[in-house]
This record gives structure tokens, C-alpha cells and sequence, in this order.
């Protein structure tokens, strides 16, 4: 039985009885109700030809000119396999401490596998670079730059010397940031301090007074703490404890300040006062032609007078 054609040369148009039977029986299918011839397509391995094709395009180059190779995987470093394995048993511990509690399989573990991943194109590459250089030191290739090369630059000072001021402006705003984050931590902290000494002196406080609560009602006798507390606040606040050495020297040099003008001028006060004075002392008389100038100082061979030298003439 061939199948149901909606679009029949005989019939222009069905009824819709004739499609609901169709329908029930099976005849209509989705889509375009019309049989399509299905063409199978060959697939054919024409070997010979891609082989020529493929010498038609290779270019015969020295390997100097290609660098290519084709090697084996390096062995892994002692230390790689170490972490490699505590981070399998890292993630194995997550997996089984988890709500679903599900059997952990290392292969299926994407972050593991891409460690994995990671170090086997390491590996590869290292035994690559490893066979290369040696190839290249048998070809007598130096491998090295020499220490008297000179190369020019690709690009200019100008954007060089604008690259290096945009690094260090980066730089200086990260250093700024820096510092304002530690003055912050510091604020933090030093207000820290503040509220904890706050709290201590109010703990303190409060001890105190209870303890001369307990003294009042006659619970105890020791008064004690209040000699504790007393040096507490004079060590608190004697300002002898913190003496500043540059103050005191200044105030030796020039003094504590104050009016200077007139200050040895004589007052009522300074006038009246007789604590210096003494009347009882005799004064010392005082002889100018003297060569030592000192009161007292009498002459051993001093001449007589001249009514004393007449007397003596006769």
C-alpha cells in the first residue's frame, strides 16, 4: 500500500471526512506529506590522491627553519606529584562533608583534571625546549643572546616615557590608597583603645564602690583599695611623670615667661624689707690712692708728718 498524497493530481480537494480517516489509519505523517526519494551518500578514502595533494603543498625546509618535534612527556617533579595528591584529598574531603554526601570520583573532578591538564602541557613543553636546545647546539646555533647585543626598540621613547608616568601614577594612587586604609586601621584601633580604657575605668569604678558599700554596712574593715586608687590617679595625673626635656631646658634658658621689664625696680614690698641689712657691721673706709685699691691696706714704712720731721730737726 502506497502512501497517503495530499497533493494528488486526481483530487483538488479532500473532504475533511477523508482526511479524519486518513488520519485514523495512519496515512498522514508530519511534515510535507509527500515521498522524497532518499539518495545514500558514498564515503570514499581516496588515499593516493591525498597523498599526492599532500606532496603537491609540503615545503622541504631544513628543521632549522621549522623547529619542529615530536617527544615524549617529561617525568614529573617530586614536589608536583606531592600536590597533586593533597589536592585529590583536599577535594575528596569537600566532596564527602557536603549536605548530598555523594562517592567522590577523582577522574570526574573538573578542578583536578585541569591540574592534571595544566601539567602534562608543562611537561610536554619542558622535554620539547629540553631536545631542542640540544639540537641546536649540535647544529652550532647559539641559543643565548650575547651580552653586547643591541636591539632597537619597536616602540618610541615618547611612549615608553608615557607608559612608565601611567605605571607610576598607578603606583602612587595604590600607595595612596595604602596609607589611607592603615590611618584608617589605626583610628580603628586607637578608638578601640580608648573605649576599652573607658570600660576599665568604669569596671574600676564600679569595684570600688562596691567594696565601700561592703565597708560601710561593716562586711569589711580593709580600706585598702582606696590608697590603691589614690596612687592610681596621682600616677594618672602628675604631670612630673612625663617630663619633657626640651621644655625644661627652655625653661632654664629663658625662664617661665612673664613680665621682664622693671622687674628689679624697688617697690613698697622690697623697700620695707630689712632681712639684709645689718647696722651693728662697721663700714670698711675705702682708700683711691691706694695701688690695690683695698680697704685697710696700710703701708709698713709710711712717711712721717711734716710737723713731725720739724720736731725732729731740732
Amino acid at each position: 500500500m502506497s502512501d497517503f498524497v495530499l497533493n494528488d493530481s486526481d483530487t483538488e480537494v479532500d473532504s475533511d471526512e477523508e482526511l479524519q480517516e486518513a488520519f485514523a489509519k495512519g496515512f498522514l505523517k508530519p511534515g510535507l506529506n509527500e515521498e522524497i526519494e532518499k539518495i545514500e551518500k558514498k564515503f570514499m578514502n581516496n588515499v593516493a590522491d591525498l597523498k599526492a595533494k599532500l606532496k603537491e603543498f609540503e615545503l622541504k625546509l631544513p628543521w632549522v627553519e621549522t623547529l619542529d618535534l615530536v617527544t615524549t612527556v617529561a617525568p614529573m617533579a617530586p614536589d608536583v606529584a606531592l600536590q597533586m595528591q593533597q589536592t585529590a584529598l583536599r577535594r575528596k574531603n569537600i566532596a564527602e562533608n557536603t549536605k548530598g554526601k555523594l562517592a567522590y570520583d577523582p577522574t570526574q573532578d573538573p578542578v583536578l583534571n585541569e591540574f592534571k591538564r595544566e601539567n602534562l602541557i608543562h611537561r610536554q613543553a619542558q622535554a620539547a625546549a629540553i631536545d631542542g636546545i640540544k639540537r641546536l647546539k649540535e647544529l652550532n646555533i647559539p641559543t643565548k643572546r650575547p651580552d653586547d647585543y643591541f636591539a632597537e626598540m619597536a616602540k618610541s621613547d615618547d611612549h615608553m616615557q608615557k607608559v612608565r608616568k601611567n605605571l607610576m601614577s598607578k603606583q602612587a594612587a595604590q600607595a595612596r590608597t595604602e596609607k589611607v586604609r592603615q590611618l584608617r586601621e589605626q583610628k580603628k584601633i586607637g578608638k578601640r583603645v580608648q573605649i576599652d580604657t573607658k570600660l576599665k575605668q568604669i569596671a574600676d569604678k564600679k569595684q570600688m564602690l562596691e567594696q565601700l558599700k561592703r565597708v560601710r554596712k561593716g562586711k569589711s574593715s580593709d580600706l585598702d583599695f582606696l590608697e590603691d586608687n589614690k596612687g592610681k590617679n596621682m600616677s594618672r595625673g602628675n604631670p612630673k611623670n612625663n617630663v619633657n626635656k626640651k621644655r625644661a631646658m627652655k625653661d632654664k634658658k629663658f625662664g617661665y615667661g612673664g613680665k621682664k621689664k622693671g622687674s628689679k625696680l624697688n617697690t613698697r614690698e622690697s623697700t620695707n624689707q630689712m632681712e639684709g641689712f645689718n647696722s651693728s657691721a662697721k663700714k670698711k673706709p675705702f682708700n683711691p690712692k691706694s695701688k690695690s685699691f683695698k680697704p685697710n691696706n696700710k703701708k709698713k714704712n709710711q712717711r712721717p708728718g711734716k710737723s713731725k720731721r720739724n720736731n725732729a730737726k731740732r
